[in-house]
């Protein structure tokens, strides 16, 4: 968030969410995600029941303009490319012959010894972000070709920590 607030708006303050945002005591059990919206200020938190989503497939499409750097609240470019899934449970999405995102989420492959994620994602997201740091996963340039080297494909996010969703990279179409 303080990244996007010095990018977006020149912003150079840091403002840490804990000490402007509490958590409901509604959301104390269970498990939540908070949905902070911001500008030069934050406007709003909303939380939310997080319920993971079941993907064992990814539906392949084709996008060599998108932009999605940050994490802007409209997700309207996300959303259309995501009608093209057809029978698969998500999208993954390709730009300029490279692989991205998920519509949700960033994505790592396993070829059997590593785990590696996209060297170009949409989004280069904090879950992306912490595993890189820590050496869990690795970045480089994967294209479309490259999946077939690889065994298993991982869905990670804010959310979904590296395990939490797993299936045969094959069954991306």
């Amino acid at each position: 968030m303080n990244t996007s607030r010095r990018d977006l708006f020149g912003i150079s303050d840091n403002l840490d969410v804990r000490d402007i945002i509490s958590v409901p005591a509604t959301c104390m059990r269970g498990i939540y995600k908070c949905r902070v919206v911001y500008s030069d200020r934050i406007i709003e938190a909303k939380f939310e029941k997080y319920s993971r989503r079941n993907v064992h497939s990814l539906k392949l499409v084709y996008d060599d303009v998108i932009d999605y750097s940050y994490k802007y609240e409209d997700k309207k470019c996300l959303l259309s490319l995501r009608e093209y899934r057809g029978q698969c449970d998500d999208i993954l999405i390709i730009k300029n012959n490279r692989i991205t995102d998920t519509s949700y989420s960033n994505i790592v492959f396993f070829d059997g010894q590593k785990w590696i994620t996209p060297a170009s994602p949409l989004l280069k997201g904090t879950k992306r972000a912490h595993l890189l740091a820590t050496g869990l996963i690795i970045e480089d340039e994967i294209t479309i070709s490259d999946i077939r080297l690889f065994r298993d494909a991982a869905l990670i996010n804010a959310m979904l920590e590296l395990g939490d969703t797993v299936f045969p990279s094959q069954n991306i179409y």
